[in-house]
């Protein structure tokens, strides 16, 4: 928050979004200017209008301390001041404290109920009205700032000055795959990329090869084992392990077109194998480009489940099913998890013939 840093403060303000991420980060820059490590107890005041009424909160933010110089008020709960009827009486008293608030505090409305992607465009309906209310009623007296969801080129702008920042280089492609692999999801992002520094050591340098390593191996690791149940035709293990993906995923049925995109890969990768007639995990790494290559500890068992399947016209049956279902998953079907069933129970079933249509070059896309 620039306003924090340059000393321009308005007396109050809504954090608007769910991003957890800059969530902290506007909060760790409002703790380190305003609230001195020694003095937190005295001046910083977590309150949830769950508990607690905004009438207590906005009658301990007028009230100066006698402790501290200066008070934080961070509230939560923002969502109940908007449910259950008109609160006249509560917005009567945000605009009497305002309109005359204490030099003294500093009050932090947190809406984190509502949800703004990366491209506001496509907010949902009822997250726009949330915050055109926030915007009509608290917006006349705070400032708002909006947590915004991240795109990918945020999340490749965030590593590459991070990495500079701390000295470390961090190559484009290694950058790339780290921000894809997780969905521009910065805390994990963030998470992420202190274990690649740290597995850098004096080195100060981060590959593709490094992430591949350290990054997808524990996301690829449950895929591997789903795709192996599938190439050995074992459908009741191929389901389970697939509602343990989903269940595991933070996004839940959302995040299928990610899994999806994975499996399609390792089927390209499958491809490849057979067409080139890899059979072991020495010759593999000349078999499979860079950026287009498994986590070593899947290798030997990748080619073995390629080799299950007779020819690579198997192996393209299988991407041709797994295009028709990515092109249903985003014609926002009733179920994602049913697609994803269907598409398991087509995958281990036995082929009776093969079809040609124009899905394969879509699947090989993928």
């Amino acid at each position: 928050m620039a306003e924090v840093r340059e000393n321009k403060l308005r007396p109050g303000y809504v954090l608007v979004g769910d991003e957890i991420f800059l969530y902290d980060r506007c909060r760790r820059a409002v703790l380190d200017t305003l609230v001195p490590a020694d003095m937190r107890d005295f001046c910083l005041s977590e309150m949830d209008l769950a508990e607690s009424s905004i009438f207590e909160a906005l009658d301990r933010a007028r009230t100066s301390s006698l402790m501290a110089p200066f008070q934080v008020f961070f509230i939560r709960g923002l969502k109940s001041l908007y449910t259950r009827g008109a609160k006249k009486e509560e917005f009567a008293a945000i605009e009497e404290y305002f309109r005359s608030p204490n030099p003294q505090s500093l009050v932090l409305f947190v809406a984190d109920h509502i949800r703004i992607p990366s491209d506001p465009r496509r907010m949902e309906m009822d997250d726009k009205n949330r915050y055109e209310r926030i915007r009509e009623t608290l917006g006349e007296w705070c400032g708002l700032v909006e947590l915004a969801r991240v795109d990918e080129t945020d999340a490749l702008r965030w590593i590459t000055a991070e990495s500079e920042r701390a000295g470390v280089r961090f190559d484009a492609d290694a950058a790339r795959e780290l921000a894809d692999a997780l969905g521009a999801d910065m805390m994990l992002i963030a998470s992420e990329w202190n274990k690649l520094t740290l597995f850098a050591g004096e080195k100060r340098h981060v590959t593709l090869g490094d992430v591949e390593t350290m990054v997808l191996a524990a996301k690829q690791r449950s895929l591997y084992e789903l795709t192996d149940a599938i190439s050995a035709r074992d459908t009741p293990r191929a389901l389970a392990l697939l509602h343990g993906l989903l269940n595991a995923s933070d996004g839940g049925e959302d995040s299928a077109i990610g899994h999806l995109y994975m499996l399609a890969r390792t089927f390209r990768q499958m491809l490849v194998i057979l067409e080139k007639n890899v059979r072991d995990s020495r010759a593999i790494w000349q078999a499979l480009w860079q950026g287009f290559r498994m986590p070593p500890f899947a290798a030997d068992d990748l080619i073995r489940q390629a080799r299950r399947y007779k020819s690579s016209r198997d192996v393209t049956r299988a991407l041709r099913l797994i295009a028709r279902a990515d092109l249903e998953l985003r014609s926002q079907p009733p179920d994602k998890r049913l697609v994803l069933e269907r598409l398991v129970f087509d995958l281990t079933k036995e082929p009776k013939g093969t079809q040609t249509d124009g899905s394969f070059q879509y699947a090989m896309e993928l």
